[in-house]
């Protein structure tokens, strides 16, 4: 069922160059450096004593007269305690006492990797102790914010540590199952990542080698305990326990993230009840923060510190007034703003997927979501997403759909759904849907794509079949046509055909098959 010894032999290497050329970039572990001025390196005493190696920036001006707002910076996955120095030092220069740690099991960090696991939540409540003994902090005023892996530890230990009222959670995760298990396909390229990474520059724990093993295996009998595993290490679990708590919570993400798809954190931004903001950029995953980390002009970071500057410090910045959800085009640049995520796609346009199309499998048919990392990048600084000729697509391989000529701009917004019938001739089964915007000359450019896995179904007998695109925003020029292309290979996923399966699309009277565009108000 699936190849998944391919799927690492493609990404193994690029989860290794990815992590060395991060960590280069970032410049090497503290103790091959002199500390810069100001900045002190300690080691914090951690949950069951694990010793996590820290840093801690105060404003140049402390001394010891007053108390100051306290910013704790988790580290991303796989990078050293000096990821964050040129944000640390802003901040302190901006009055904030900022802490920032090597989480539990990398680096020179003691223990072992655990994935977000209790031990590294109850590491952040930790720091925070430490920090108010040790620093000028001030114990009402104390804020989380992290990059990725960071992210995602911030906001669960704002589920469970109430002294945190603000958080900024950057190209993070709140639904680590439908981050990288979305459609029940393992996403592949993602996982060979995360897997890579940790093993260069950590100790992953036997549990989470077992769980890479396991969902690489695609081994069914597991993924009860592996969805069990995820939501334990998932904010969306905890939110009741956050919205009570009333941490004011910054999400922000890429469109084009590979790791963390968009749609988990628009779900999650939903169910927020207190002060909440939600941010949407061009990117892949933590390539919208990147400049920020090298002390570079970052409108993520800026807003970063604007949301703590009102939340912890209490200025009139307006970040509170503006319209709390902002997205970034993939096609013009510019920001719009919302006052919900259900207002970013206010109307949506159907397109029709008629007839009978019959495809086979295990071929990739020339349409697929590109290359981790380099695909969403090469869309975020030159506008090239993934591209396809569409009228050249074997139709022996992929089923085609296209729309009429728009004749005017076609503003896609939000999240494409799909609704469609299949019948495989296997109970098990991969489909990878696409949207692309198709020029004059049959030119296919990426809007949108995901995958969706099927299991335990009855051969030859039809069933429905319903998924949520990856969201988005993309303008369709006037003069082209949104096509929906689907078959059953992907680079980025471990796809579940068997040997000679073929998967039919039908569109009955009684139920027709469409796929639902969101566009934003003309």
């Amino acid at each position: 069922m699936g190849h998944p010894r391919k799927a690492l032999r493609t990404t193994a290497v690029g989860a290794v160059s990815a992590t060395l050329i991060a960590g280069t970039a970032l410049g090497l572990a503290p103790t091959a450096q002199a500390a810069p001025a100001g900045i002190r390196f300690v080691d914090i005493t951690g949950d069951g004593g694990t010793v996590l190696k820290a840093n801690v920036v105060t404003p140049a001006n402390a001394d010891g007269s007053r108390t100051y707002p306290l910013i704790v910076l988790p580290t991303s996955w796989g990078l050293p305690q000096i990821e964050y120095l040129a944000q640390a030092q802003k901040l302190a220069d901006s009055g904030y006492v900022v802490l920032t740690y090597n989480v539990r099991g990398f680096w020179q960090s003691g223990g072992e990797i655990e994935t977000a696991g209790p031990p590294d939540v109850a590491d952040t409540s930790k720091v925070i102790d430490w920090a108010l003994a040790n620093t000028p902090a001030d114990a009402k005023k104390i804020g989380v914010a992290g990059v990725s892996y960071g992210a995602g530890i911030g906001l669960l230990a704002a589920a469970h540590d109430k002294r945190i009222k603000a958080v900024s959670a950057m190209s993070g995760w709140a639904d680590l199952i439908g981050s990288i298990y979305s459609g029940r396909t393992q996403h592949s390229q993602a996982a060979a990542l995360l897997n890579g990474a940790g093993t260069i520059t950590g100790r992953p724990s036997a549990e989470l080698q077992q769980v890479f093993k396991d969902f690489f295996a695609s081994n069914l009998a597991k993924e009860p305990e592996l969805i069990a595993w995820g939501a334990k290490r998932s904010a969306t679990t905890y939110i009741d326990k956050i919205n009570a708590n009333g941490a004011a919570i910054m999400l922000a993400n890429a469109w084009g993230d590979t790791v963390f798809s968009p749609n988990q954190y628009a779900d999650f931004y939903e169910k927020l009840t207190g002060p909440k903001r939600l941010e949407y950029r061009p990117g892949d995953h933590a390539t919208p923060e990147v400049t920020g980390l090298f002390g570079l002009p970052n409108d993520v970071w800026t807003n970063t510190g604007r949301w703590f500057d009102h939340y912890l410090k209490g200025e009139d910045n307006g970040i509170d007034r503006e319209q709390p959800v902002q997205l970034k085009s993939r096609s013009t640049g510019g920001y719009e703003g919302y006052p919900d995520w259900k207002s970013v796609g206010a109307t949506s346009r159907k397109i029709a997927l008629g007839g009978t199309s019959t495809i086979r499998a295990n071929v990739n048919s020339g349409a697929d979501g590109g290359i981790i990392f380099l695909s969403s990048i090469l869309d975020q600084l030159a506008q090239l997403p993934p591209m396809a000729s569409v009228p050249l697509l074997p139709r022996r391989y992929a089923a085609v759909w296209q729309s009429e000529k728009y004749a005017s701009p076609q503003r896609v917004r939000g999240t494409a759904k799909l609704h469609t019938t299949v019948t495989g001739t296997k109970e098990s089964g991969t489909l990878v849907a696409y949207l692309y915007d198709v020029g004059p000359l049959g030119l296919g450019k990426l809007v949108s794509n995901a995958p969706y896995t099927f299991h335990g179904q009855t051969p030859g007998k039809p069933f429905g079949v319903d998924l949520e695109l990856f969201s988005t925003a993309y303008d369709v020029p006037a003069g082209h046509r949104l096509a929906l292309v689907v078959d059953t290979v992907d680079p980025l996923y471990i796809e579940h055909n068997p040997t000679g399966a073929q998967l039919t699309f039908s569109s009955p009277t009684a139920d027709p098959s469409y796929v639902s565009v969101p566009l934003r108000e003309q």
